[in-house]
């Protein structure tokens, strides 16, 4: 059901990217196609990325190439805490294309994706309640979606 992670390379063929703040650290990119069921029940195939951090030279020594297959699976983590105290609005959970932050009890949740070896590893999501928002949002997307009619095809001459 679930693909295995592939490192993913940059548009120079770059596996490992250097830290801009400090040259010791850096990461290196995965992505995994995942089967996710929704609250309703149904099947979604998802492509998930996480970005793995660490010592450039010890990333280095992993000896990452392009393409290559981890045993492993990119898990969905979220809180209603933050995960970067100095950032913290880098990881709100963002309804789709609405810009809506998710919510719970008015508080906004966070949410972050991270790779581990553990095949088992289990996502830890939190449900939001600001449901009317959102679907007021969606409801808006879909009206400026719509077609509307303009003067170079008008049908009344």
């Amino acid at each position: 059901m679930n693909s295995k992670a592939i490192v993913l390379a940059d548009e120079t063929g770059a596996v490992i990217t250097v830290s801009e703040n400090n040259s010791d650290y850096g990461y290196f990119r995965v992505q995994q196609a995942r089967t996710m069921i929704d609250d309703s029940g149904f099947a979604h195939r998802k492509v998930l990325t996480a970005l793995v951090p660490g010592l450039v030279e010890e990333l280095k020594e992993m000896g990452l190439y392009a393409n290559q297959q981890l045993d492993g699976k990119i898990i969905i983590q979220e809180s209603l805490t933050p995960f970067n105290k100095k950032n913290p609005e880098r990881d709100l959970k963002i309804a789709g294309e609405t810009g809506v932050v998710c919510k719970l009890g008015g508080l906004p949740i966070y949410r972050r994706t991270k790779f581990s070896f553990n095949v088992n590893a289990t996502d830890s999501t939190v449900d939001h309640d600001n449901i009317e928002e959102l679907r007021a949002a969606y409801s808006a997307q879909e009206k400026a979606k719509a077609i509307q009619p303009n003067e170079d095809f008008s049908i009344e001459g």
